[in-house]
Order: C-alpha cells, then structure tokens, then sequence
C-alpha cells in the first residue's frame, strides 16, 4: 500500500467510448420510448427479451453455458414469469421466479433480481396511472443519472467513490448524476403530473438516481467477484445488458413496491407513509 493522498481521478481521459455510447443511445432510446408509449405487445416483448438476455449474460457469469439444457431452462424460467403476470397472475409471477432455487443459491439470486426489476416494469406500465409516464419517469432518470456521472466524472475527475468496486467511478460523478437526474425527475413529473410537481419531481428522481447508483456499483462488485469486465457486448459502448440496465434491477423494484402506497394506482410520486403501511400490511395479512 502506498500513503500519501488518496486515488484523484484525472478529468478529461477516458473518452474513447464516447461514440460507441451514444450510437447506441441512439438506436436504444427512441426503441425503448416508442415501446414504453405503445404499451400492450410492443412492451411487454421489450421486458421479455430484456430479461431473458440478463439471465443469460447472469448464467454465463457463473459457468452456466446456455447452449445447455439446463441453460435453455433459466433463461425461459424468466419468461414463464413474465408471461403469468402479462396474464394477470401476480402472485403466480412471484412463484415461479422463486422456484429457481433449484438452479442454486447464485442462480437463483440472479432470477430474484432481473424477475422482479421485469415484474416492477410491467406492473408499473400497466397498474398505474399514467403507466407510460411513470415508467418514463424512472427509466429518465436513471439513464440520465448514468450519463450524468460518466460526462461529470470525466470532466471533473476527483476522489474515487468505490475504487475497490469500481476504481473508474468518482465522486464528482456520483453527485453530477444526482444532479441531473433531480432536474430530469422534476421536468419529467411536471410534464406527467402539472407543474406543481416539480419539487416532487426532483425529491423523486434524487431517489431513483440513488438506487441506479447503488445497482450500478453492486453489478460492478459481482463482475469484480467474477473475474470479468462486462456482462456481455451486446451494447457497444456499454458491455452487456446487466451493464447498461444495472440501476433499474433497484430503481424500478423500488418505483413499483412505492407505488402501492399511492391511492388509486396513481404514480409513485405520490406515495404517503401511511398508504404504504396499509399495503405492505394488507399484503402480509393475505
């Protein structure tokens, strides 16, 4: 171990990837957006092919080839899950995701995570209201917290949030993609719900920005724990699909279980304490 300073990220490298990144923001946000709008079939393949490629990129993560019989079963345990609550079957949803524990502890944790990121999706999509608003709102804010803390990071360098997890991410990006993703939430949410949302807009997209962080940096330990760079290739630019959709595996989960507070299936943004309590209770009791 050397003394001295702390580890300063060095503002202004590290660009390189800048171009793959936004060619493929450039296909992936009007795909995913026209999806979110359209509802029904279009997005529901959307949250079916994107969980089932994470279960993949998981499997292959812990040895797991998908050539396999075993590996064709986990990657269609996900879309068995997806499918019984496209159908209406919630709980049955949850069920089967449960069951891969007969893939292993690390599977199995692998279908918890991608199935209930999947199941938030839907169910925030087509249980609340206005569904397409309030999964824009999330997926906006994380992706721009994501973009927010690789521009700002870059630009500004500084002492490293995570260099044993992650040595490229720094503090300065950390509160540079808070940042962004409040004002996102707060012009998000006043589009969505009126423009005496916008301090609700930004309380919540400080929320969610903090969950994508907290995703990113945990898919980071596991890829670290692994012994590998990226999930995946499939996104130039980005790696795989775990790499670039990390912060949602927390952020939606928690969009959705904060919706169940808020009366009348509306937006998550408008939870209370109390009918997030009666919820949760109401839940444990049936």
């Amino acid at each position: 171990m050397s003394g001295g300073r702390p580890t300063q990220g060095k503002p202004g490298r590290n660009w390189k990837d800048l171009r793959a990144r936004l060619l493929s923001a450039a296909v992936l946000v009007p795909v995913a957006a026209l999806c979110v709008w359209a509802g029904g079939a279009p997005y529901a393949a959307l949250i079916v092919l994107a969980t089932a490629g994470m279960a993949i990129e998981w499997g292959r993560m812990f040895g797991l080839r998908t050539a396999s019989w075993r590996g064709v079963l986990y990657l269609l345990w996900p879309v068995a899950a997806m499918a019984a609550a496209l159908g209406g079957q919630w709980r049955g949803a949850f069920m089967v995701m449960g069951g891969a524990f007969v893939f292993g502890p690390s599977l199995w944790a692998g279908q918890v995570v991608i199935g209930c990121a999947g199941l938030a999706l839907l169910w925030l999509r087509m249980m609340t209201v206005p569904g397409a608003g309030v999964v824009l709102f999330v997926v906006t804010c994380v992706a721009v917290s994501d973009s927010g803390a690789y521009l700002v990071g870059r630009l500004l360098g500084g002492p490293k949030l995570a260099p044993a997890i992650s040595p490229a991410k720094t503090w300065s990006g950390s509160l540079g993609g808070l940042a962004c993703a409040m004002v996102a939430g707060g012009g998000v949410c006043s589009l969505v719900s009126g423009p005496g949302n916008w301090a609700r807009g930004m309380a919540f997209g400080a929320l969610m920005a903090v969950a994508a962080q907290i995703g990113d940096l945990a898919e980071s330990a596991l890829k670290r724990a692994r012994g590998v760079k990226d999930s995946g290739a499939i996104i130039p630019g980005h790696g795989g699909l775990l790499d670039r959709f990390d912060g949602l595996l927390v952020a939606a989960p928690l969009a959705a279980l904060l919706s169940l507070g808020a009366a009348g299936g509306a937006a998550f943004w408008y939870v209370t304490q109390a009918g997030l309590m009666s919820a949760l209770l109401g839940a444990r009791g049936n």
